[in-house]
């Protein structure tokens, strides 16, 4: 275990539980780096008398260092370490697993359950652990085996989250029975499909569970609907279940279009009177106001970055223009749901930004609902950046 000394002005940060290694807490810092430690390597955080605080692992990823495992230096990271963080993470969503009508949610949400890098997702018998860096991917045998004695399941797949990472398998699977693409999940009683075998992203973003239902239960009714960003139409299937009028779905890659056919039929929803176009979401906005098009509910969740033929969009710098843009084809009285989910951009700084967009559109708002995460994305009391996702529910107001 290779010892590092913090200093002074941040021992009481850490000794309160804060959970990640960040190179200005610790002294020599450089020295560190030039020891070229393995990842993975288990790190003896101690202050500067040498008296100890933490125990963590070294993990480089965008965030920081890596991140703190214990507090009590006598306690050995082996596989009865993980074997118990990952049950406590699991007797903390009972409520999800004995839930008829929902079988797709978080099991383990990295620091918020103790160990920073790591997430393990449930669907409907199947279980993904998702490696955020090389030091925690250090450590799968021990958390694969810990997660095989702890649940019972069909499968178990992975996702490489870091650079230059390779997965044994080319669709991540690691053991038990291989899953059928698309696998058919249950979310507040509706079928979404799933795959693990299309690059990063596995097609129904579970953070957003509970915003998918209210708009559901209490925004569709009668409504026109435009989702942008739209990806595999978990929002738009939510919205014509609820009762729209119509949903037009926009988004610029190919397989939008058939993934979202998909949501559709699994719900035995007609695809007429709704629409799914294939088309980029800044282009179609300019096409949408010129034609005078407007809509009753606008959904608006970009990522945090994005690239097309003509646009670069951060969130950061471009929320508000995009939101601008939105609020010109939203009826008077309509409503927008923003949403972003970059952990740098606090729920007060993503409001300032929703008032800059009303500015340029020469509107006024008022907020209606406000979400972050759902519970089993359990984040961390002292590190706000774990609690990344806002969303906002605007009334465009007469």
């Amino acid at each position: 275990m290779y010892e590092i000394k913090l200093h002074e002005k941040h021992v009481e940060k850490f000794k309160k539980q804060y959970p990640l290694i960040f190179k200005e807490g610790i002294i020599g810092y450089q020295l560190l780096e030039a020891e070229n430690l393995a990842e993975g390597s288990l790190l003896k955080l101690v202050d500067e008398r040498g008296k100890y605080v933490a125990t963590g692992y070294l993990g480089h990823q965008n965030k920081g260092l890596g991140w703190v495992l214990s507090r009590n230096e006598k306690e050995k990271i082996d596989l009865v370490f993980f074997q118990r963080k990952i049950y406590q993470s699991i007797e903390k969503r009972l409520g999800l697993y004995n839930n008829p009508k929902t079988n797709a949610f978080r099991v383990f949400n990295g620091e918020g359950d103790g160990i920073g890098g790591l997430t393990i997702d449930f669907y409907n018998g199947y279980y993904l652990i998702n490696w955020y860096s090389e030091g925690i991917y250090h450590y799968k045998p021990l958390i694969v085996e810990a997660l095989k004695k702890s649940v019972e399941f069909d499968g178990i797949y992975e996702k490489l989250r870091f650079e230059n990472a390779v997965s044994e398998h080319e669709d991540g699977f690691i053991t038990g029975k291989e899953a059928e693409f698309p696998l058919v999940v249950k979310e507040n009683g509706v079928n979404l499909s799933v795959f693990f075998n299309e690059g990063a992203m596995v097609g129904v973003f579970l953070d957003q569970r509970e915003v998918r239902k209210s708009i559901r239960n209490n925004y569709s009714r009668g409504k026109t609907v435009l989702n942008t960003f739209s990806y595999t139409g978990a929002f738009s299937v939510f919205a014509a279940i609820g009762g729209a009028k119509s949903v037009t779905s926009v988004d610029l890659a190919n397989r939008s279009l058939e993934h979202t056919q998909t949501n559709f039929k699994l719900n035995q929803l007609p695809l007429e009177p709704h629409h799914i176009l294939v088309e980029d979401v800044f282009h179609y906005f300019k096409f949408a106001h010129k034609k005078g098009l407007f809509f009753d509910l606008v959904i608006l969740d970009p990522p945090s970055y994005a690239k097309s033929k003509d646009f670069t969009f951060s969130a950061e710098k471009d929320y508000p223009e995009l939101l601008a843009d939105a609020i010109r084809i939203t009826k008077k009285g309509g409503i927008i749901i923003a949403s972003n989910n970059s952990s740098t951009i606090s729920l007060d700084k993503f409001k300032q930004l929703i008032g800059r967009g009303f500015n340029a559109a020469g509107e006024r708002f008022e907020i209606i609902e406000t979400h972050q995460l759902p519970k089993d994305f359990r984040s961390h009391h002292l590190y706000e950046e774990s609690n990344y996702l806002k969303v906002v529910f605007l009334r465009v107001v007469k």
